[in-house]
């Protein structure tokens, strides 16, 4: 890693960046005039800020990829990390540790640091921020999703979120999915589109209990049920080809008992046989339907 600014340097010690000579050591060349800098966690933001600076001043006149460069861009970086945990402080209550909010937030200030122009004359702090927040937010946009989806579904989402609130205190009522369209100057379809996709940005747990009402129980006992016409279902078709198979008057009988649910009594006289006749036409194809079950299993 390159030296940084607050280490202790003597005219008797070389410095990391240093050319010792026989008795004494040459500041690095390039570096000549920096201030000394204290400890990080000991520089207020005002002391901060105006040592940043004088080392973005001393950044333009270094060449890009050599040690000096790096040493004053990393100091840089130490300088103003207060920047990046006070804009992490805000996402505090999200479900990702501090940590990796602080370190995507740290690559916002490099990003920021590299594009800084002190000749703007803004304050770095001023320019830097919305750098910093907007990478964070990217992060939690990118990873927060509980189903991947697009990112222009994922931008999507947040335009007819912006539309929405607008619209709702114009029009003091939800607004409609033509009135969101023609806000955002895009298809219907694409509203349903991003209106569905926002289903994914979180998901609820089976086990979670209903904030309003404890007695419904959880989630996982509200939605679906167990359907016990499923448990026939391979024996409907597997009966199916052999039904196909059965004469005409079988099948005639089978339809009229168990569809339209007539008696044998009421099936004879559809059919001008007698009940009795029916009762053994219907046993025998019962028998041969169950026959045919059997051999299959």
């Amino acid at each position: 890693m390159s030296p940084r600014l607050d280490e202790t340097r003597t005219p008797h010690a070389p410095s990391t960046l240093s050319t010792p000579t026989d008795e004494t050591v040459a500041e690095p060349q390039g570096l000549e005039g920096l201030p000394e800098i204290p400890p990080f966690e000991e520089v207020g933001a005002l002391d901060a800020r105006e040592l940043s600076k004088t080392l973005f001043a001393r950044l333009v006149s270094l060449e890009e990829g050599t040690h000096e460069y790096a040493y004053v861009r990393n100091t840089l970086v130490e300088l103003n990390l207060a920047l990046v945990k006070f804009a992490a402080s805000r996402f505090r209550t999200r479900s990702e540790p501090m940590e990796d909010i602080v370190q995507v937030g740290t690559i916002g200030l490099i990003k920021a640091i590299d594009r800084f122009e002190l000749s703007r004359g803004v304050e770095f702090p001023t320019f830097a921020m919305p750098t910093i927040i907007g990478e964070i937010k990217r992060f939690f946009r990118d990873t927060s999703w509980s189903v991947r989806v697009p990112r222009r579904l994922q931008e999507l989402r947040l335009d007819l979120a912006k539309a929405g609130d607008e619209l709702s205190q114009q029009l003091d009522r939800a607004p409609t999915v033509d009135e969101l369209a023609q806000r955002l100057d895009i298809g219907r379809d694409e509203v349903v589109e991003g209106m569905a996709a926002s289903n994914a940005y979180t998901a609820s747990s089976l086990d979670a209990q209903p904030e309003d009402d404890e007695s419904e129980g959880a989630l996982a006992h509200r939605i679906g049920y167990e359907d016990h016409g499923l448990e026939g279902i391979e024996y409907v078709e597997s009966l199916k080809p052999m039904i196909a198979g059965l004469p005409p008057r079988d099948r005639q009988i089978l339809s009229l008992r168990f569809v339209a649910n007539m008696t044998q009594a009421e099936i004879g006289e559809e059919l001008g046989i007698s009940q009795m006749h029916v009762s053994r036409l219907l046993s025998r194809t019962l028998n041969r339907l169950r026959k045919g079950l059997t051999l299959e299993e």
